[in-house]
């Protein structure tokens, strides 16, 4: 994962809800598949496995969000471990099968919760926090971020 791509998943996990936070977690878990791809296709294993270890720690993280008193958390779970154990799988073997068909099933998950985070009008998780807009100005190449209110105290409040 580049330091832009961590940059970008701290912004958007920063201004995020419930609903916002699981799709950013399959964001970051697409992330490390594809890094693990492209690894095993330069044939560097540490950093293959390094990848793989990272997708199973989201994998495992998607099964902490769960709320178990749904009845389709169980289900949820049960894919999860699966997933899960495609990428440890992955991992002894070298291939990458695995890892595409761990990736087509998240896919297929992915497309709802992104249709039921637009539904989620909660606050944001983190309070507290500035407010970043982009797209109000551009620099040479690239887009810049405006950071508002950064007189404010952001601190813990005690």
């Amino acid at each position: 994962m580049t330091k832009e791509q961590i940059g970008d998943f701290t912004r958007r996990i920063s201004q995020s809800n419930r609903g916002e936070l699981v799709v950013i977690m399959y964001d970051i878990a697409f992330v490390y598949m594809e890094d693990a791809v492209r690894a095993h296709e330069e044939e560097s294993w540490e950093a293959y496995k390094e990848a793989l270890r990272k997708g199973q720690q989201m994998m495992n993280e998607l099964i902490g969000a769960l709320d178990f008193s749904y009845d389709m958390a169980k289900n949820l779970c049960s894919i999860y471990i699966f997933c899960r154990d495609l990428l440890a799988g992955a991992i002894y073997k070298r291939e990458t099968e695995d890892i595409a068909a761990a990736e087509r099933l998240l896919r297929k998950l992915y497309d709802g919760f992104v249709h039921a985070a637009k539904e989620d009008t909660s606050e944001p998780l983190m309070r507290n926090t500035q407010q970043i807009y982009a797209g109000y100005t551009y620099g040479r190449g690239d887009l810049v971020e405006t950071c508002q209110d950064s007189g404010t105290s952001r601190g813990f409040f005690a």
